[in-house]
Order: C-alpha cells, then structure tokens, then sequence
C-alpha cells in the first residue's frame, strides 16, 4: 500500500521503505489518549510505540505494586511498555526485579539537586535558582553525567534540555566539551539518545557528533496529551540532516536492558554498592 494510502509523508514513507526502526518510544497515555488511539496511529501511519509510565516520587506509582498493577493494565502485543524513571529518588522506591520486568527504562536531567540540596525539576520556572549560568552547565553536565554513568536506563531523553531562563543561550552553554562529556557518558553506558520531537532536542550538531562517537538513537515525543502525539516529523528531519542510518538506531527486544544485565549479574538493588 502506498504512502498516501497510510496518509503519512514521504519522509516517514522512506524511513519505513529503508529499514528504520519507527517507533515513538516516549509516548504517554494522558490529555485523553488511549491505548486505542495509539494503537489507531500504528495501524494508520506504521509509527509503533513504547508506552511510558511514570514512576517515582510525587507520581501514582512509587513502589513495586504499582508497577505491577501498570504492566497489567498496559501490556499489549502491539506495543512495548516502559518506566520513566522520574527524579533522582527512584532508585530508591523500587527493587531492580521489578524494574527489570519492563521493555526498557528511560530518564532524562530534568529534575537534580543544586550544590545546597534544593531539588530542582527545571520545567518548572518557580523551581529553578540558575544563579551564573556556566556555574550551572557545570553542574547540570555533572549531574547528567552522573546519572548516566549509575541508574540503569536504557534511553536518556529530553536530551540537553534547558530551563526556559537559559534555552535562548542553548549553542553556547551547550560548549564542545560539555557535549563531548555526556555523549562519552552515554556511549560508554550503551545508553541510547533521544530525538525528541515535541522539543526539538537535541541539535543536528550534537547528534553529528554522538554519531561519530558510537551512540545510538530513539525517535520520541514525550506527547503532553492527544493533540501533540506527532509523527516524528523531527527526527526524519535529523536523519536526513545529520546522515544517521537504521543501524545507528536502538530497539527494545533485540537485547536485555540494562536493568535486566544487572540482575542476571547478580545485583539486586537499582544502584550497585
């Protein structure tokens, strides 16, 4: 069947017809989406997704029985079921079988703590204390760095976001180095980078250079409801751009997730001792 008949563009059209992995794994169930309204989109336009719950301090699932209860509900054959691993707190409100029971685990460097302590979720203006902005990147490459390297997600999503105060600085507090440093990170920890769609993050530079040193990509939207859920349109714009082949891209499945490494190794709790 051809493209019009899918109603999708050309350009997702070519992904689907060269290989690539299409599949929105940062995709969530609110603003009134369904599980059915997913499902619609893959049967319309081939775009599979992952199904993403959020788990962690100050959401609906903060322990074991809460995921176990959302993997009941959100299983399907047709799509893969994720944990956003929310805040820095998480490792601390779930034991690493459970985690591992999920498709793959991602997390972004939204929500750290400053040098005094004060936990800061950086889409949140009222939250966010920049105070110089170098000083900040320093400790915001830190912290990504940080978490990269100790919980184990499979994806880093959101990547390179920056508080609403600091966006408008993004090419030059984004400096080589500071790239260079969570790129290395998430090479080394073999964990994928996000392109997500609804932020438009991160740069074609950036994505440039993560290419070259060995990463892998997602396609993503992390949707604020239904209205947003998207067709990807940017990163079929950055594989274009930036040359990334469907060989450059990770899939759930293909093999164990990080957590699920760490428990056949013998770990048992989320952050090894």
């Amino acid at each position: 069947m051809n493209a019009a008949a899918y109603r999708i563009s050309p350009a997702l059209a070519q992904l689907h017809e060269n290989n690539y992995p299409v599949i929105d794994l940062h995709t969530h169930l609110k603003g009134g989406l369904t599980l059915d309204d997913v499902i619609r989109r893959f049967h319309r336009t081939g775009i599979n997704a992952g199904v993403a719950v959020n788990c962690g301090l100050g959401f609906a699932i903060t322990n074991d029985a809460g995921i176990d209860q959302a993997l009941a509900e959100l299983r399907h054959p047709l799509t893969f079921t994720a944990m956003q691993a929310e805040g820095r707190e998480w490792v601390e409100l779930f034991t690493l079988p459970a985690v591992a029971r999920f498709d793959y685990v991602f997390t972004d460097a939204m929500t750290i703590r400053n040098p005094a302590g004060k936990r800061m979720r950086l889409w949140i203006r009222e939250e966010v204390e920049v105070g110089e902005p170098d000083a900040f990147m320093e400790q915001l490459v830190a912290s990504t760095v940080a978490i990269l390297d100790r919980e184990p997600v499979d994806i880093w999503v959101n990547p390179t976001y920056l508080p609403d105060v600091l966006a408008g600085d993004y090419d030059r507090l984004w400096t080589p180095e500071r790239r260079q440093r969570v790129i290395a990170a998430a090479v080394r920890n073999q964990v994928a980078i996000e392109i997500n769609a609804r932020l438009r993050l991160p740069t074609a530079r950036f994505l440039r250079e993560a290419k070259a040193a060995g990463a892998r990509f997602t396609f993503g939207t992390n949707n604020g409801g239904r209205d947003d859920l998207g067709n990807l349109e940017y990163g079929t714009e950055m594989v274009r751009e930036c040359g990334l082949k469907w060989q450059d891209f990770w899939v759930p499945g293909l093999n164990p997730t990080r957590s699920q490494r760490a428990l056949a190794a013998g770990q048992r709790q989320i952050i090894a001792p």
